[in-house]
């Protein structure tokens, strides 16, 4: 049943969403991750900007009870929690009830061009038989019920954000009804998400002829792109796969023990997913330490010395692994040196500054959080 916001006590006031046009970046793929039921609006990213940021998301309105999306991703931080956090030391997030969240984070960014599932595991596909967990959509819902994140309830978080002024009228003018509900609440944080496209780094610059890399840089560069030197653009792509991640999981030798029921094994039941995580954007990783699922490693230097020297063999090493039998690439220190100048040139200091991506100063109803 629809409900109609009106510009005065006799006129409806006209449902006229404006399109929101993607600008896909050069060398970017094509393809976009937009269900043909949450189609891009001004109105719905702007509604979800609010929503993303407003810790009365959580169904509370105490001050040590507020929690939002924003509040563990953070904009400086590339839309991950970071290690320098002020509230979650090293990076290891934990929900209103003081229990840890089981993986550390992924940032949240260049969604819209996914088409492989959400989260370490990929749990949030459109291939899942549980049909609530198939969308960008739906990670609002789970982040709101999730014990180690709001520990609240839908129904509280809906009747909570119907009752302030202003949003009702935003819910209007994206979705066409002022009746709050999660599904639209889902649906403009998914579209805001959508927007968090990171695409201005120095590489991007030297790829469209703009700028130039130093001899370290370069270096680097093939270190990357080659299976006789580091090797690490068979997960995390190069100027082919400008994402640089395939967004596919793979088991990249960590560990020659596996119980963590976070797995792709956990959701696929192949053995050959056992120990398997997505390959994370490399995009902005300089901003999102610490680094893997577990969070195991402080800084860039450790993650390429143990891709250098410390990989562990087992059953269910992936195959593109190349040098996993013997510990690793093996990189110099020069080598190392260069292929870490190279990561940095995927920085995009735009992207953590960009006004459009901030939290508001002040929500609809005029409050301040």
């Amino acid at each position: 049943m629809f409900s109609f916001c009106r510009k005065n006590n006799d006129e409806p006031e006209e449902y006229n969403p404006t399109p929101y046009i993607i600008e896909i970046p050069k060398y970017f793929p094509t393809k976009l991750n937009i269900p043909d039921n949450n189609p891009m609006t001004v109105e719905g990213v702007a509604l979800g900007r609010y929503l993303f940021y407003d810790g009365r998301l959580s169904g509370r309105t105490h001050n040590d009870s507020l929690m939002s999306c924003g509040t563990c991703h953070l904009q400086s931080r590339s839309f991950e929690c970071g290690i320098d956090h002020p509230k979650y030391a090293g990076g290891a997030t934990f929900g209103l009830t003081g229990i840890q969240t089981p993986n550390f984070m992924m940032p949240l960014i260049n969604l819209v061009f996914n088409n492989n599932g959400y989260l370490w595991n990929g749990l949030i596909h459109h291939s899942n038989e549980d049909k609530s967990l198939r969308r960008l959509e739906d990670i609002a819902w789970t982040g709101i019920v999730a014990p180690h994140e709001m520990h609240g309830d839908t129904s509280r978080t809906v009747a909570l954000i119907q009752g302030l002024p202003g949003y009702p009228q935003l819910f209007y003018k994206a979705f066409g009804s002022d009746r709050v509900t999660m599904e639209n609440i889902g649906k403009a944080i998914a579209q805001f998400v959508r927007t968090l496209i990171s695409a201005n780094s120095k590489f991007d610059r030297y790829l469209k002829g703009e700028e130039q890399l130093t001899e370290e840089e370069l270096s680097g560069y093939v270190l990357f792109m080659t299976e006789e030197g580091a090797d690490c653009f068979h997960c995390h792509g190069g100027a082919g796969v400008p994402l640089f991640t395939t967004n596919l999981y793979y088991n990249n030798g960590k560990d020659t023990d596996f119980n963590d029921p976070g797995d792709r094994y956990a959701v696929t039941g192949n053995p050959r997913d056992i120990g398997a995580y997505r390959a994370p954007t490399l995009r902005n990783i300089e901003y999102t330490a610490p680094y893997m699922h577990d969070g195991r490693f402080a800084t860039l230097g450790e993650v390429i010395d143990f891709y250098s020297h410390h990989v562990k063999m087992s059953d269910y090493v992936h195959p593109l692994m190349h040098h996993a039998h013997r510990g690793g690439v093996q990189l110099t220190p020069k080598q190392k040196s260069d292929l870490l100048a190279f990561i940095k040139t995927l920085r995009d200091d735009d992207f953590v500054n960009n006004p459009e991506f901030a939290k508001p100063t002040v929500f609809p109803d005029g409050i301040a959080q």
